[in-house]
């Protein structure tokens, strides 16, 4: 389905990152891991060192790969970078702590689209797909988080709703330059949560509950091919129907 494109995936290395970069290379994608850490496991394509707040880091990898491959066809930004205290409950959360996660995350979603939209206007086409969340759609059902030592953090929903306005905002702004902007926003995925959390998480969807990585990679594939080239500016929701 992929055959012959040039797909960047930003933050490949975490944990819904190599599920897009082994899905994206199983439908035939040249695939490029760009991301600040080297993957755990080994994914069988090439890895480039990127930082997501730093515009020389985006600027020097766009300008190799275009060199190297001759175009992009896509990119996909779903890194996650977040300092330790990122998890706090809302009223341990430090004003200097929120801000620098709101930099770290929506600062760098806004300098990649950025960054590949100034390149992708130059090339005269691009894909650009942003990772959201369905805290940026919905607010927490903080009902999930009973009886646990877990909660959502509060940069969390800001930062995620963020980054479904901005993929928005740029997609209108970039009217007539035939680059496509959308978002995917997953549902919670399973990353070794207890079973209280799991039990009531499912309580609140309508099968599954949880999802595995792979679970988002449908959405990513058609977003990448052909069969989505008139699919812009939109939001897709992979949650169980966890926001019904």
């Amino acid at each position: 389905m992929l055959k012959d494109k040039v797909v960047i995936i930003i933050g490949g290395s975490g944990l819904i990152g190599k599920a897009f970069v082994k899905s994206a290379m199983q439908n035939h994608a040249t695939v490029i891991n760009a991301d600040i850490n080297q993957p755990n496991t080994k994914l069988d394509c090439e890895f480039i060192h990127t930082d997501i707040t730093n515009k020389n880091s985006l600027d020097n990898l766009i300008e190799l790969i275009s060199q190297k491959y001759g175009k992009i066809d896509a990119v996909v930004n779903s890194a996650y970078p977040r300092t330790k205290s990122f998890s706090n409950h809302f009223f341990d959360v430090e004003y200097e702590d929120f801000c620098t996660n709101t930099n770290l995350q929506l600062g760098g979603a806004f300098l990649v689209m950025q960054r590949f939209a100034k390149f992708f206007k130059s090339q005269g086409y691009g894909n650009i797909i942003t990772l959201s969340s369905i805290q940026g759609v919905v607010a927490p059902k903080f009902q999930t988080y009973k009886n646990t030592q877990i909660s959502s953090p509060v940069a969390y929903s800001a930062i995620k709703s963020g980054v479904i306005h901005l993929s928005r905002y740029l997609a209108k702004y970039l009217k007539g330059d035939n680059i496509r902007v959308n978002c995917i926003s997953p549902g919670g995925i399973l990353d070794n949560q207890n079973e209280i959390f799991l039990s009531q998480y499912k309580d609140v969807c309508l099968n599954k509950g949880m999802l595995d990585p792979d679970d988002i990679c449908g959405a990513l594939i058609f977003l990448l091919s052909d069969y989505s080239q008139f699919i812009n500016g939109q939001n897709i929701i992979v949650d169980d129907g966890f926001c019904l």
